[in-house]
């Protein structure tokens, strides 16, 4: 396997969902050394607690599992489900411990990994290495967030790996605690899901902190549907901590069961720094992370993407548009170009013109812009105030758009800024900006298309390989 560098972009794709121990397994099966994980998980100094590897073949494709064992328990092999990482929360004595008959997560507490957000999602992402010792059993039966906070302060692990396994424990007890009004400390990981969620924790935080990624995105998680049975009875999919934890992410309720587990949406809660398709970079690795259960409807398999970025990233472009047109016939076209500006100037992504033929032969313009919905209320303005018409027509849309980023290539003219289009990460296209050409061709007393050539040129030997296939 290539040895990966540091500081490349990581796109997490759960259109399967994700939970603690796929996402472990891949990372792990992207090209992170499994010692990382092995060394991390030991370093917590829990007595029998032990991690492996395997190969597993689910749907068509074959990757990666991480297999948990602990005294007394078979490990996340031997349970039915997707194997996810549910420390089974016990909120107080009593517990909660949830058994889920479906992805197979071992529910801490509410059932669920427990990402414990509160209502409000972490602002930090970046990868924390370190996580500490071993952690004094407070009961038979469960231990408390303040024990495992302690164990994490005693291990002796990476910094950047223990602040950022200390973050996801940390939104896993606050959902937990605001779900059911138990104290922050008194929640507790029910002793099976401690040592699962111990593992799978610790074990995604050490190979994200090993990797130092750039940055991270991700894809919408798909949450799952359904119901899933607990000690406590039927529970609905996406489980209420699952919820918490992902509020104001962009998700798909879809699947069969529970497929996004508490813990796998509290790492997505701790480290994706935007949800999206992942911005154009040159691929340099992928990773399937599998899970124990072979699903009807879809790969059990959590895949993850590494790549090195190309330029700068630019904003999304909003999913949801309104179209804003008129048909307008008593006003000098010359004032058309006017309008744009004013319509852009206001917001605006787009704006065009149609020639049109309206009643009694009258030739006019449809003019229409494509706007976000923040910006409706100045673009309405700025159409009324710029144009002849009494009214416009208004529509939502929605669209799907590549991921884009900016980046800049040397031709014999000068730098020239270039926009690349990607999807998951490979670039499709790049376009010059124009005004550069412009400048450039105007300084060297040459055509501006034979600048916008030789940026295009560039661009394509720098980004892009025959057929619109990276290089590497």
């Amino acid at each position: 396997m290539k040895r990966l560098s540091k500081g490349l972009h990581l796109h997490f794709d759960p259109l399967s969902g994700i939970a603690g121990d796929m996402t472990v397994a891949a990372l792990v099966d992207a090209g992170v050394p499994a010692k990382v994980v092995s060394e991390a998980v030991a370093a917590m100094k829990v007595a029998g607690l032990d991690t492996r590897f395997e190969r597993r073949q689910r749907g068509a494709y074959v990757g990666t599992g991480f297999v948990v064992s602990w005294p007394g328990g078979a490990g996340k092999k031997g349970r039915e489900g997707h194997a996810h990482d549910h420390e089974g929360h016990d909120h107080g004595p009593g517990g909660h411990g949830h058994a889920h008959d479906g992805h197979d997560h071992a529910h801490d507490g509410h059932g669920h990994d427990g990402h414990g957000h509160n209502h409000d999602r972490p602002k930090s992402r970046r990868a924390a290495r370190g996580a500490p010792k071993s952690l004094p059993p407070s009961s038979a039966s469960h231990r408390d967030y303040a024990s495992i906070r302690k164990l994490l302060a005693k291990a002796p692990l990476d910094a950047d790996a223990r602040a950022l396994a200390e973050e996801i424990f940390a939104l896993i007890a606050q959902a937990e605690s605001a779900l059911h009004g138990v104290p922050l400390d008194r929640i507790g990981f029910h002793e099976v899901g401690a040592y699962d969620s111990i593992a799978d924790i610790v074990g995604a935080a050490a190979a994200i902190a090993w990797l130092e990624p750039s940055a991270i995105t991700s894809s919408a998680p798909v949450l799952g549907t359904g119901q899933v049975r607990t000690e406590h009875g039927l529970v609905p999919v996406p489980a209420p901590a699952t919820t918490l934890l992902l509020s104001d992410a962009p998700v798909r309720c879809e699947g069969i069961g529970e497929l996004t587990t508490p813990t796998g949406a509290a790492i997505l809660a701790a480290t994706v720094d935007r949800f999206g398709p992942m911005p154009p970079a040159r691929l340099v690795a992928q990773g399937f992370g599998a899970g124990t259960r072979q699903l009807t409807d879809r790969a059990n398999v959590l895949r993850v993407l590494l790549g090195e970025p190309l330029g700068q990233t630019l904003p999304d472009s909003a999913d949801e548009v309104v179209v804003l047109e008129a048909n307008i016939d008593d006003m000098n076209p010359q004032l058309v170009e006017p309008l744009f500006a004013a319509l852009f100037a206001a917001g605006a992504v787009d704006a065009w013109a149609t020639p049109i033929l309206m009643k009694k032969g009258r030739p006019a313009l449809t003019v229409s812009a494509l706007v976000p919905p923040p910006a409706v209320s100045a673009v309405v303005q700025a159409f009324f105030e710029n144009s002849t018409t009494i009214g416009l027509r208004t529509r939502p849309m929605g669209r799907v758009t590549l991921s884009r980023s900016s980046a800049t290539v040397k031709t014999p003219y000068g730098k020239v800024s270039v926009k690349l289009a990607a999807l998951d990460g490979k670039v499709l296209g790049a376009t010059p900006e124009f005004e550069d050409c412009r400048r450039l061709a105007k300084a060297a007393k040459v055509p501006v298309r034979v600048v916008w050539a030789a940026a295009m040129s560039a661009a394509n030997f720098e980004f892009q390989g025959a057929g619109g296939k990276l290089k590497g």
